[in-house]
């Protein structure tokens, strides 16, 4: 989306903003009107429909998603789940706080400072149309600029929008996109889902300012569920960022969160994301956008957290013409296994697509791509680039690919390519001839190897991830 592309920081810029470890580490006195006992059930899945006062169809569908959650088993491939005791994790939690506050002064004090500590409202003020702020299980605070809501322009929690948009989160939540069979995960996200985000712009109309949504959580051995639905309708245009992140406990976390993107004719989307879940949580999100005709999506991933991450955005380019970009880094340190890629489905003729990863590993962490490209009969004129690169900064660490490509096509054009290695000594020996250290060096080979995932970010982002990724390996090469 060329008209969001903000060129990168320069170094100058980035010394100017501060991030602290802390920020992010830090958590506040569980204060709660209402928190689950450990394990998932019917009557939890009734309770959570009841308490937002959902439609009878919503609910069937959380109890037809229990069922199927019962009968799937975890996945069998990739890293090792055997430690996540389900029966462990607490799914519904209720801040005590005013739900979808539009005033920042409105939330409370404690949860207000853990915001401000995030960046989030000097973020809103400076370059952002619309924010949310999920705590726990639920929306605290939601806000979009007015210019934006008198364009027709759709912003809500998504718990508002089952109420004030009925018809159109029937048509969309968890049909056609992300079913609930798809996996064990998706089946667990239906029945306990809470919170989120809701999107709908209308036709023609382009948003050139993104709009934000952070999920927090602070609990121990808590789970966080929120669904975002973003409709961008014919011809129009959204940015939408995610950022998400929880304190460090000893106590395994889950997020099961899922994103469903509906890209109509001649719209664009570009979905960024930076997650930087606790070395505790797991991770095991599902993303998912149906792309129609002419339609563009473009997928911004950055991981930094979590003890396992299994995260694969998918595109379906469902139309002619059809076109998605992917661009992903996983960092991967001590105790961490990041395994991340992305998911092509070429289903029409002249689709295209384009997947960069780019995975670093340190101190022991497995960073691995898993992909799939995957072009059906019909879809002739197609076209696939996929490169995926991994970078290890010692002799402990492993860096994986494992890419498929399914091509059921003739007429095509399919490109793979893939590089895995370490940190040359020769050109550490350069830069520490010039004067660097051996971390400063490190430092700046990994920023030139991430470059092209931080040009694609809003300046702020792209110093917060940059940031996040110098803190960790000064923890590691101290």
């Amino acid at each position: 989306m060329s008209d969001l592309q903000i060129v990168p920081p320069s170094l100058e810029e980035q010394e100017v903003i501060e991030i602290n470890r802390e920020n992010y580490d830090h958590y506040n006195e569980e204060r709660l009107t209402y928190k689950a006992e450990p394990g998932l059930t019917e009557e939890l899945a009734r309770k959570i429909s009841s308490d937002k006062g959902e439609p009878k169809w919503m609910l069937n569908k959380r109890l037809t998603a229990l069922r199927v959650f019962k009968e799937k088993e975890l996945p069998k491939w990739g890293p090792d789940l055997s430690n996540l005791d389900l029966s462990k994790i607490i799914y519904y939690m209720k801040p005590d706080a005013k739900k979808n506050a539009n005033s920042i002064g409105e939330i409370p004090e404690d949860i207000r400072k853990t915001y401000e500590k995030l960046g989030i409202p000097k973020a809103e003020r400076e370059y952002l149309g619309g924010s949310g702020f999920q705590y726990e299980s639920e929306s605290v605070y939601h806000n979009l600029k007015k210019e934006l809501a008198d364009k027709g322009v759709v912003f809500l929690d998504m718990d508002e929008a089952v109420q004030k948009y009925p018809e159109k989160v029937k048509k969309y939540f968890m049909t056609n996109c992300v079913p609930i069979n798809l996996h064990k995960f998706s089946a667990l996200h239906a029945a306990v889902w809470s919170g989120g985000t809701f999107i709908y712009i209308p036709k023609n109309v382009k948003v050139d300012i993104p709009l934000q949504a952070y999920f927090r959580m602070n609990a121990k051995k808590g789970g966080q569920f929120e669904h975002t639905l973003i409709i961008v309708d014919e011809g129009a245009e959204v940015h939408y960022i995610e950022g998400c992140s929880a304190p460090q406990y000893t106590e395994n976390s889950l997020h099961a969160g899922c994103v469903e993107i509906h890209v109509m004719k001649n719209a664009r989307a570009r979905y960024s994301s930076i997650e930087n879940w606790s070395k505790n949580t797991y991770n095991l999100n599902t993303k998912r956008a149906v792309v129609h005709e002419n339609g563009v999506m473009e997928w911004i991933n950055g991981n930094a957290g979590s003890a396992i991450t299994m995260l694969y955005p998918c595109s379906v380019l469902l139309g002619e013409n059809a076109k998605t970009d992917y661009i992903g880094i996983a960092y991967a340190g001590e105790g961490q296994y990041q395994d991340t890629g992305c998911k092509v489905y070429h289903l029409a003729p002249n689709t295209s697509s384009s997947v960069l990863s780019k995975g670093i590993s340190i101190d022991g962490g497995i960073s691995s791509y898993r992909g799939i490209v995957d072009i059906k009969k019909g879809a002739v004129n197609s076209k696939s680039n996929v490169r995926c690169d991994g970078l290890m900064l010692d002799n402990k660490s492993k860096a994986l690919t494992t890419p498929s490509m399914d091509v059921h096509e003739n007429d095509v054009k399919v490109a793979h390519e893939a590089a895995v290695g370490k940190v040359e000594e020769d050109q550490l020996f350069y830069l520490m001839s010039r004067g660097l250290s051996e971390d400063e060096a490190i430092k700046l080979i990994v920023a030139g190897y991430i470059e092209p995932l931080i040009k694609e970010l809003p300046m702020e982002y792209a110093v917060e991830l940059n940031r996040l990724i110098e803190l960790e390996i000064e923890n590691s090469v101290c």
